[in-house]
């Protein structure tokens, strides 16, 4: 069956070590677009930090952000949005802050952290965005309205162990999972990638066997397993390989050998 939809991740797929989209991938990418192919972007960044990315590709799809939680319009329209509890947010920052452990939270687009340590000064180079230091009390006070938070942990050793934890310590009210070596994104549970991607795919008339999504990391093997056909990246993990039905070392390897008749990776 025809690939009538590309969904890719973003960073450590269609990014490279520079956070830039290689000058492949944009190709690939415009040549599957104007063969009427659709393409989305879906990624744990937050919505005002893949924009850019989605426009310098040409792109007027919708773009599915903070791991599914928030699906927007690159024109500004809101399709979906889904936030953690109000409550279990408060609770969750007592359980990390009470470890030690770096958290920052998502409320509204906008970023907040504690104190701009290095983890945050990091992640704001990387997501090409500022944030606000607002102090463990002002992190406190923005429980409602929340799309994710998201930990950095100083050994990525110590991100399964974590996430574990959280998992089992909130059952039911939130789903953490690694998506970066040190990264653990918390969110809603039965927000995903995936099911993000169904639901875009279905209002176009494009069935789940016409899509061939792209990605690295934990976040992505959901829809990876969803899609028709699912690619890791060389680089991803052994979780997220096994995932997949191919691996592919670039976005353009991908669009050029399954999407693009003729076209030679």
């Amino acid at each position: 069956m025809a690939i009538r939809m590309i969904v890719s991740d973003l960073d450590g797929t269609m990014l490279g070590p520079d956070f830039q989209i290689p000058a492949v991938n944009r190709t690939a990418v415009r040549r599957a677009a104007a063969a009427g192919v659709t393409v989305v972007l879906a990624t744990g960044r937050m919505y005002c930090s893949a924009l850019p990315y989605a426009l310098a590709l040409g792109l007027d799809t919708p773009i599915i952000s903070y791991n599914g939680a928030l699906v927007k319009a690159t024109g500004g329209k809101v399709l979906s949005a889904s936030s953690l509890a109000p409550d279990t947010v408060a609770r969750a920052l007592d359980f990390v802050l009470t470890r030690g452990w770096y958290v920052q939270l998502y409320q509204d687009d906008t970023l907040y952290y504690a104190k701009a340590t290095p983890p945050a000064l990091a992640y704001e180079n990387a997501a090409g965005i500022t944030g606000h230091a607002v102090g463990e009390s002002g992190l406190r006070a923005r429980n409602e309205r929340v799309s994710k938070l998201l930990l950095v942990m100083p050994e990525p050793a110590l991100v399964a162990g974590a996430v574990e934890e959280l998992n089992a310590a909130f059952p039911g009210e939130l789903t953490a999972m690694r998506s970066a070596p040190t990264y653990i994104e918390v969110i809603r549970p039965g927000v995903s990638k995936a099911a993000a991607m169904l639901t875009l795919a279905q209002e176009h008339g494009i069935a789940p066997e016409e899509i061939m999504a792209l990605g690295d990391s934990g976040n992505d093997i959901s829809m990876l397993q969803a899609a028709g056909l699912g690619v890791a990246m060389a680089i991803a993990g052994e979780d997220v390989k096994r995932a997949a039905d191919k691996v592919e070392a670039s976005v353009a390897d991908a669009v050029n050998r399954y999407v693009l008749p003729g076209a030679a990776p």
